[in-house]
């Protein structure tokens, strides 16, 4: 039977205080929302819909370039049961209908493929359960005799001794598509809220006789609900843990696992090694041996087996070869191609520089547009003047060229092979093979100056 995804994404999320709608708050770097959809799309749906409402403006804007979402306005805020039926004309009477929430965001793929597999299995509706020693504020789920799932009742709405039930309803369901329907249109909203709660369809189903199953999830983690910023962050940090365990089981030496945060994807060789407050953003990649220091940010980057990265160092859109050493307090730029056994030191900054293989800036440099070949030396304060107001031009350094201290290059130009340039020099035209340019004012010493403060007496 073909599966429907329904993902409720309409709240206004008011316990965020925030100007942005709650499913766009972000954990590992993307909205809560991404991770839903990325999730139901894991059990490759026939179609996803998302319902939104509050923020809808916003939230399609930011799924522009998501082909594969048919969106569905939930005009009034009316409940989960109003919302879920302002999907149901879009969706096949043959499908079975899953109905996630996006404010739900570490949900795993197989609890959702077990609720989808119950509820095929018996033709009626499963849900989702958890058990949790602080069920305040959540659906009690109300068992029979036999141990079926006979009703859910809201918190506002339970008993005192409904409330002391610890297992809760995740608002997760899977059910037919014409069942789900049916059940849909004979809920009504005599509550507290006045709004018409997805969950009454359980006791529509039970009073029917249609089987009502109900999966406890072996991780009540995955079924944490964000609704303020608080939560949010126990959420970032349940996510982050699965991701240090991820890359531990991988081969990741990882100094504090609690301090560790993946905004992307990661894929690393055995052995590295990375220290205290190491962000990886978008996708890194790391070869074997790898070290990175503390309080690092690697973002869209690959490093080749042994690249050392020392600390503070942030390394955006580069590739850095084998051996290679960067930082600390280096900045490597989008364009930064390092090759073997380079040296990046403090305080040097590349962008769109490509560097051969053991060549060195080791310390307080800026590489903007420049190739520079193998075995060269940089020295400190060495810049090259790659912009010129309007257009952005390249420098070009040969192999085994030496610049010195406080050398400024200004392109376009051409160093060759083997040439040496002064320390203090502006360097304007081409520098020839072997040669060495001294771009320098003749130094005057004068007699009897006085500084301004003496000149005052």
């Amino acid at each position: 039977m073909a599966l429907e995804v329904i993902v409720l994404a309409a709240g206004q999320g008011t316990r965020m205080r925030s100007k942005r709608p709650k499913v766009l708050h972000e954990i590992g770097g993307r909205p809560m929302l991404s991770h839903v959809l990325e999730t139901a799309r894991a059990l490759a749906p026939t179609r996803l819909h998302a319902v939104v409402g509050a923020g809808a403006e916003e939230i399609r804007a930011r799924y522009a370039s998501t082909p594969d979402v048919s969106w569905v306005e939930q005009e009034e805020q009316l409940g989960s049961g109003h919302a879920v039926l302002q999907a149901m004309p879009g969706i096949s009477d043959e499908a079975t209908v899953l109905v996630l929430y996006a404010d739900v965001p570490l949900v795993g793929a197989a609890t959702l493929e077990a609720c989808v597999a119950a509820s095929g299995e018996r033709g009626g509706v499963a849900l989702v359960t958890a058990d949790t020693p602080t069920p305040d504020g959540l659906g009690r789920i109300v068992r029979d005799a036999d141990g079926g799932v006979a009703a859910i009742v809201e918190d506002r709405d339970a008993t005192d001794g409904q409330r002391a039930i610890t297992e809760v309803n995740t608002g997760i369901l899977a059910a037919p598509a014409t069942l789900l329907g049916r059940l849909l249109g004979e809920v009504g909203n005599d509550n507290a809220q006045g709004e018409y709660y997805l969950t009454d369809i359980v006791g529509g189903a039970v009073a029917a006789g249609i089987p009502v199953t109900g999966l406890a999830t072996d991780d009540p983690g995955e079924m944490l609900g964000v609704n303020d910023r608080v939560q949010l962050a126990e959420a970032e940090r349940r996510y982050q843990r699965r991701n240090a365990e991820a890359a531990m089981r991988a081969g990741v030496t990882l100094r504090d696992p609690a301090r560790f945060d993946l905004r992307g994807t990661l894929r690393a060789g055995e052995d590295c090694v990375i220290d205290v407050g190491v962000v990886l953003e978008g996708r890194v990649e790391l070869g074997a041996d790898v070290r990175v220091g503390a309080h690092c940010v690697v973002r869209d980057s690959v490093l080749a087996d042994g690249v050392t990265v020392e600390p503070h160092t942030v390394i955006d859109g580069a590739r850095i070869d084998r051996g290679a050493a960067v930082g600390p307090f280096a900045r490597l730029r989008p364009g930064t191609e390092l090759g073997e056994d380079t040296r990046i030191g403090n305080f040097v900054e590349t962008k769109k520089a490509r560097l051969g293989a053991g060549t060195k800036a080791s310390h307080l440099a800026y590489l903007g547009d420049a190739f520079v070949g193998e075995r060269c030396n940089v020295g400190a304060g060495t810049i090259t003047c790659n912009y010129d107001g309007v257009d952005k031009h390249e420098t070009r350094i040969g192999d085994e060229v030496f610049v010195g201290t406080n050398a400024t290059l200004v392109a376009p130009l051409d160093v060759e092979d083997g040439a040496y340039i002064g320390a203090g020099s502006t360097i304007t035209t081409r520098v020839a093979a072997e040669h060495l340019a001294v771009g320098r004012a003749r130094q005057r010493n004068i007699k009897g100056w006085k500084p301004p403060a003496k000149r005052k007496r």
